[in-house]
């Protein structure tokens, strides 16, 4: 059974991106040929990615809902919009493969980052204005592009193995730590023998970023000096390594950019909010974040959160798509 929602009003419409966090819509008409090759690429993508109140794929029929074409300005056939907590994130105007490969190729990661934000980071993501959370504004004219990480292929070497898995840094959910949450799952991660951490975060396509910004919240009880974790507070960045460094040799080469933090840089949220040298980090497709020493007197440091600014280039090269139409009809 198909489960694909079919759009009968803009009322309807509505209810579903109030009650899905991501919802993926076909514009079409029985007319558009085009629309006719898509619809089963449409289904198959439908069938193996929705999940219930997460990921919800419907489709308008733009002669019964006018309005609602109207509304989000479509005016080609098929048009592919991309809902993300009920405003439009992604958009894909007519039958072109190589688009509808990049943005399903994002949204499976969007879905990765969901279901990790579901999972181990307890469900404290389940609200919208915590799944909103974010840290610290967006540079202007720049975008959050964290999900442009391949979360399967990350690495994070000297994590305590008590504390959250990589995937929680790059978690939409407000953490914890500020949310009042009790969980028995930690949506954070602590350096495990030493206040040391390296972590490998390969790309889906080439990005340049803009602006880093790392959320560290470690707790503020009495407990001993040397058991709570710290801030970073030396952090080297290597950009396109094919795989993680080592920590010797991390702490011999030339970073593209080394960055110091004090009490100052970091802002009531947790945040600090760090402008890269954005020459130096142009067409990227890998990113090592070497966190050389805490800020401190402990033998830890933490990190909660970790999101990526700037701009998603050229795809890298991704397994075949079934051809969907040669050209856009309108």
């Amino acid at each position: 059974m198909s489960k694909t929602v079919n759009i009968s009003s803009p009322s309807q419409l509505s209810e579903v991106l109030q009650a899905s966090r991501l919802v993926v819509a076909d514009f079409y008409a029985d007319w558009c040929a085009p629309c006719h090759q898509v619809a089963p690429i449409f289904e198959q993508l439908s069938s193996a990615l929705s999940r219930p109140n997460l990921v919800t794929f419907v489709k308008v029929n733009t002669d019964q809902q006018k309005d609602v074409a109207q509304a989000y300005r479509v005016t080609s056939l098929p048009t592919f919009i991309v809902f993300r907590n009920g405003k439009v994130a992604e958009r894909v105007q007519g039958a072109d493969p190589l688009k509808l490969q990049a943005v399903v190729q994002k949204l499976t990661n969007e879905i990765e980052n969901l279901k990790a934000g579901d999972g181990e980071a307890g469900g404290s993501g389940s609200g919208d204005a915590e799944a909103n959370w974010r840290g610290a504004e967006l540079p202007r004219g720049y975008g959050d592009i964290t999900d442009q990480i391949e979360l399967k292929r990350c690495e994070l070497l000297n994590v305590d193995p008590d504390t959250g898995s990589v995937r929680v840094l790059f978690d939409g959910a407000k953490p914890s730590a500020l949310s009042g949450q009790k969980s028995s799952a930690k949506d954070w991660v602590e350096s495990d023998t030493d206040e040391q951490l390296l972590l490998f975060t390969p790309f889906q396509s080439m990005l340049k970023l803009h602006t880093l910004q790392i959320t560290s919240l470690p707790p503020s009880d009495s407990a001993d000096d040397d058991d709570v974790p710290m801030r970073p507070r030396t952090i080297k960045l290597f950009t396109n390594k094919p795989h993680n460094l080592g920590f010797d040799e991390a702490e011999d080469l030339s970073a593209t950019q080394e960055i110091q933090l004090s009490e100052k840089d970091w802002n009531a949220e947790g945040t600090a909010n760090i402008p890269l040298r954005f020459v130096k980090f142009q067409n990227i497709t890998s990113l090592v974040l070497f966190v050389v020493d805490g800020d401190g007197d402990g033998q830890k440091t933490r990190l909660d959160r970790l999101r990526l600014i700037g701009e998603a280039g050229e795809k890298r090269e991704m397994g075949k798509l079934e051809k969907i139409g040669d050209e856009p009809g309108e």
